[in-house]
């Protein structure tokens, strides 16, 4: 089963870099254009999000789609804290792979952001070919292999943050006991 994919796109960076375009590009994703247009129901990826992406997204993100908000972290504040309608998630820690960012901490691109919501989903395959697309594809998925083998094997948003924190050398381990809101806290 393939789940469809989205890229809100606010054009704000390099066409010739832009992993979302060419996602779109190659007909694996969908441009939506503006954030009304976002279907209901869909995963949307977001730094705020109080719940990490997991497992437990499989089946809306199978019936709904997955969302990429491709904007600058300048910009970010223009987006709506909330949406209505949607499940916002955000990512666990993973280290970016794409030439610009490589080896950085939470600065993936759409495409990469995209793929690892499939793979901790359990859509490996999916992501797998919607990194196909890019040269450095695969190294997404080397240089993260074990936190995203370890994120897809758990079912709750919970399991993926307390896995998470194993990652963050600064999170003391109790904040993981708090909850999903704590996910991510060192990427926003």
């Amino acid at each position: 089963m393939s789940v469809r994919l989205y890229i809100y796109d606010e054009k704000q960076c390099d066409p010739k870099k832009c992993t979302g375009r060419k996602l779109v590009r190659f007909n694996q994703a969908q441009e939506i254009s503006s954030l009304q247009r976002i279907p209901h129901g869909a995963v949307v990826l977001t730094p705020w999000a109080e719940k990490a992406v997991s497992r437990e997204d499989s089946k809306r993100a199978a019936a709904r789609g997955i969302v990429a908000l491709d904007l600058s972290w300048r910009n970010i504040d223009t987006v709506p804290r909330r949406m209505k309608g949607v499940a916002e998630r955000s990512l666990p820690f993973l280290v970016a792979a794409n030439p610009v960012n490589w080896g950085r901490p939470c600065k993936l691109t759409c495409a990469e952001a995209l793929a690892s919501a499939l793979y901790i989903m359990g859509f490996k395959e999916q992501a797998r070919e919607t990194m196909s697309k890019f040269a450095w594809g695969e190294e997404l998925f080397r240089v993260n292999r074990e936190p995203l083998e370890l994120y897809s094997g758990v079912e709750t948003s919970a399991e993926v943050v307390a896995i998470q924190s194993d990652y963050l050398v600064d999170e003391p381990k109790e904040d993981a006991e708090e909850g999903p809101q704590e996910v991510a806290k060192e990427c926003r």
